[in-house]
């Protein structure tokens, strides 16, 4: 029966395969300065979370019959997932502003794509998308910009080539990168080295196609919207918490050959995406500001919890669950910030949202501390050394450790800006997210060298802050 499924499905897909492209790397940079600002003071709304629109795509295109998504986040990250889908037989159709049809084709029913998958800046589509491809029939070369090539893969590779699948990998692990899938796959039980929800999230997809059990043991807890999604679209999927060395481990195992049902989604606010105006709005005097729609799962919020022990005034309203996703709009004021040592245990649930913290700890009274974040090295850029530059050029006091940054804060007073330098963002949106919020609490502002990657993630991130700025 499964495989009379399959060829069905194989031959619905062959109508509908298409590819597409995503590639900004010939665009000229897009430098721009970010002024001082007065109150910031309104009511704004984030773009969808990226982390569950990239899912919703990709297990929408697994799933058989069609998944609507509303709130899409449509940056060039999650665009790359829908080319990326596209490509491999799925159809994804935009219906509207930020509303999308998927019609999916089956988990194991991929089809081989006729050109290389392009990821652009993507890390996300990359080592997801090759968790899916892994135990597929299918040989997939993926490619991306000079930012995402020069990423390590290794990690997602180690897992992968356990349950059968082969790689062909630039030098260090990296792109471009060509995987040969295999069927059946190899069932695992994998303890990640580190935390990683990427990692973890490639092995679980990878396991969807698989017959038997695959196992992902987490010692440390990282984001959960892979769990939560896979069993809202049918997947046999179960999660267990059990002592470990170090405190409760997770033990995830899904059942492969799975047969995934489509579903709605409605995609809440990105707490990433709400982090730089939380932040603008704590540090920049006489502000007020709400955030309406803004997910808070327990293992993305640890940003609103360590700037919460800074004594930033972060209140919620209107609590409520979206989707199986805990939502809720957050009041901003100003507040008198104050220098703490971060919690490393919180790193895995904020781990994107270091770079602007360190921009809140640059204006806070005393001294921040944070450690073990050897992951922000293998980010877009190398965010720690990013971060420590571009905050000593606008005249923060940072000393740079080898797995965290140490902050010696203004006391609230004014950054000194960077008059006569442009900040290097590296590529990085949130290098240039961060600085840009940077230049609002500064006196001569902070040029940015290319505004361009905030695009990737945040593509109206510009237009809010605009748009609050008296």
């Amino acid at each position: 029966m499964r495989q009379s499924q399959r060829g069905a499905r194989l031959a619905i897909a062959r109508a509908r395969c298409q590819s597409a492209r995503v590639n900004n790397d010939a665009a000229p940079a897009r430098p721009r300065r970010f002024l001082p600002s007065g109150p910031l003071r309104g009511t704004i709304r984030v773009p969808g979370d990226k982390s569950i629109s990239h899912r919703s795509i990709m297990l929408g295109a697994l799933a058989v019959g069609e998944t609507r998504v509303s709130g899409l986040l449509e940056g060039e990250d999650v665009l790359a997932t829908a080319a990326a889908m596209r490509a491999m037989g799925a159809s994804v159709e935009r219906l509207g502003d930020g509303e999308w049809s998927v019609h999916g084709v089956g988990v194991g029913a991929l089809l081989q794509p006729q050109a290389p998958l392009d990821m652009g800046n993507s890390g996300t589509s990359t080592r997801l998308l090759m968790g899916v491809v892994a135990s597929h029939t299918i040989t997939v070369q993926f490619v991306g910009d000079a930012s995402l090539s020069g990423r390590p893969m290794g990690r997602v590779i180690e897992p992968l080539s356990q349950m059968g699948a082969a790689f062909e990998a630039s030098e260090g692990g990296r792109l471009p990168l060509t995987l040969r899938g295999v069927w059946p796959a190899v069932p695992i039980e994998y303890r990640l080295p580190v935390a990683s929800a990427q990692v973890k999230s490639a092995v679980l997809l990878a396991g969807l196609n698989t017959a038997g059990i695959t196992t992902v043991i987490e010692p440390v807890p990282t984001r959960d919207h892979s769990e939560r999604m896979l069993r809202g679209f049918g997947a046999d999927l179960t999660v267990e918490e059990v002592g470990g060395a170090n405190g409760l481990e997770r033990i995830i195992r899904i059942r492969g050959e799975a047969e995934l049902k489509p579903q709605t989604i409605e995609v809440p606010g990105d707490p990433s995406s709400a982090a730089f105006f939380i932040v603008a709005a704590l540090v920049v005097p006489g502000s007020e500001l709400l955030i309406e729609n803004v997910g808070l799962n327990p293992t993305r919020a640890g940003i609103v919890t360590v700037l919460r022990q800074m004594g930033g005034s972060i209140e919620e309203l209107n609590r409520r669950e979206v989707g199986g996703e805990p939502v809720a709009d957050l009041l901003v004021k100003h507040s008198a910030l104050r220098g703490i040592e971060v919690d490393p245990a919180l790193a895995p649930s904020m781990i994107d949202e270091f770079p602007v913290l360190f921009v809140a700890a640059s204006l806070a009274q005393g001294t921040t501390v944070t450690s073990g974040l050897d992951e922000l090295r293998v980010k877009e850029s190398d965010r720690l050394s990013a971060m420590a530059a571009a905050l000593t050029g606008a005249g923060a006091r940072v000393t740079e450790q080898h797995d965290g940054l140490i902050i010696e804060g203004t006391g609230g007073e004014q950054l000194r800006g960077s008059a006569n330098s442009r900040t290097k963002t590296h590529l990085d949106h949130r290098i240039a997210m961060s600085m840009a919020i940077a230049g609002l609490a500064s006196r001569d502002g902070v040029e940015v060298d290319d505004t361009r990657p905030i695009a990737t993630s945040f593509p109206v991130f510009e237009a809010l802050l605009d748009g609050l700025s008296p």
